[in-house]
Formats: structure tokens, C-alpha cells, sequence
């Protein structure tokens, strides 16, 4: 292919994978992006979009990316965990909010405690488990491609 953006490395310097249907996430992805101020530092990625492609996002499927944040470096280093937020934070100037976090014990703690965060986050938003929001999702995007789904939700 003689497509020149194949050599050209991308503008961003971390791209974020995050639930678009997860109002505290969507809150903190507004934030960042008033924080980046139209450089195009961060990509942001709606996980939760219908268009989601995990080969597109270093690998990481659905499930996996609910389950924790994760980035992408322009590399294809995937990084997750707090390590996502202290690397956006630094990339928008603003490391000194999880520069503790480089320190091993602190790192080790604040993983921990966002684990548990983590775990909780769909029932403390007021969502569904991550089995059910899973296979929801799979029903509604294999029915997208079925005629007779189509034909169901009044479409055609």
C-alpha cells in the first residue's frame, strides 16, 4: 500500500480505553479532554461503542477492557491499572497528581485499592454485572447482522 500514514507514528501520546456508559468514567474522560485542549495528546476510545475493535485497541476485547482500564502506547505497549492514570496525567502535564504512585509500596496500594474499585464500579453506578453486560451486548451486536433482528426492530 502507498498510503504514507502507515509510516507516519500517531499524533497521540497514549490512547484511553474507557466505558462510555459509565457516567463517573465519561465525567473523567470530559475532564482529561478539557485538560488536553485540542492537542490531541490522549485518544480516547469508547469502549462501549458498537464499533469497538479490539484489534485496533493493542488486542484488549470488550470484556477485558470492562473489567480494567487499560491504554495503548503509539508502540503498542499496553499499560493498565493506575499506571493509566499517572501516564494520561503526565502526558497532560499533570504527574504530580499520581507521582506518589512511582514509588513501589504506594503503586502496590493504590492498585489495590483501585481493584476493588474496579470490582465495584458497575454496581456502584447502578449497572449491570460484567457477565450480563457481555452478553447483552453480544445479543445486540449479533443481532445487528441478522435480518431477522432487523425485521423485529422495525429497521427496514
Amino acid at each position: 500500500m502507498s498510503d504514507k500514514s502507515f509510516n507516519q507514528p500517531p499524533s497521540w501520546k497514549i490512547k484511553l480505553l474507557y466505558d462510555g456508559e459509565c457516567p463517573l468514567c465519561v465525567r473523567e474522560v470530559n475532564f482529561l479532554t478539557f485538560r488536553d485542549a485540542g492537542r490531541g495528546l490522549v485518544a480516547f476510545v469508547d469502549i462501549a461503542a458498537d464499533d469497538y475493535n479490539a484489534e485496533a485497541n493493542g488486542g484488549v476485547d470488550y470484556e477485558t477492557a470492562m473489567g480494567r482500564i487499560h491504554a495503548v502506547l503509539p508502540d503498542g505497549t499496553l499499560v493498565k491499572n493506575v499506571e493509566v492514570f499517572r501516564r494520561v496525567y503526565e502526558t497532560l502535564g499533570m504527574g504530580w497528581v499520581y507521582a506518589a504512585t512511582k514509588l513501589p509500596i504506594v503503586g502496590a496500594i493504590a492498585n489495590f485499592l483501585y481493584g476493588i474499585w474496579a470490582d465495584l464500579r458497575l454496581s456502584l453506578t447502578g449497572r449491570a454485572d460484567l457477565q450480563t453486560l457481555v452478553r447483552l451486548r453480544h445479543s445486540r451486536l449479533e443481532c445487528k447482522t441478522q435480518e431477522r433482528c432487523r425485521l423485529m426492530d422495525g429497521d427496514e
